[in-house]
């Protein structure tokens, strides 16, 4: 009886979810906020970008630490984690305002996607 107790409680506690596809959800943004998002956040970041650090599932983007870019990552993160659920999505500042790393990791395949889909971000 405890045996069954247990599995019950693991199958309850497990979470279930069905996985996104990798593909951007365009339509997961409003109008406006995909303009902002595609049109104007990601090439502001893409031209702020300070260097790219290749992880084992995904990869780690450096920013200069100052606010106006910590705040358009923070945007930026907003929107893509709408349109692209599939990311593990890290914002990382070190220390002595050092370094700001926009990290996006994920399942198998989403290492993959990011090379594909960021292709201007390298």
């Amino acid at each position: 009886m405890k045996l069954l107790l247990l599995s019950l409680i693991a199958v309850v506690a497990a979470p279930t979810f069905a996985e996104s596809p990798f593909a951007c959800d365009r339509s997961a943004l409003t109008p406006e906020q995909r303009k902002r998002h595609f049109d104007e956040l990601s090439p502001a970041l893409r031209a702020r970008k300070l260097g790219i650090r290749e992880l084992r599932d995904g990869f780690e983007f450096e920013f200069p630490p100052d606010t106006p870019t910590f705040q358009m990552v923070s945007e930026w993160v907003a929107g893509e984690r709408l349109c692209c659920a599939f990311f593990d999505i890290d914002v990382h500042v070190e220390r002595e305002h050092s370094r700001l790393w926009l990290r996006l990791t994920g399942r198998e395949g989403v290492k993959q996607f990011i090379r594909a889909d960021f292709a201007s971000w390298f």
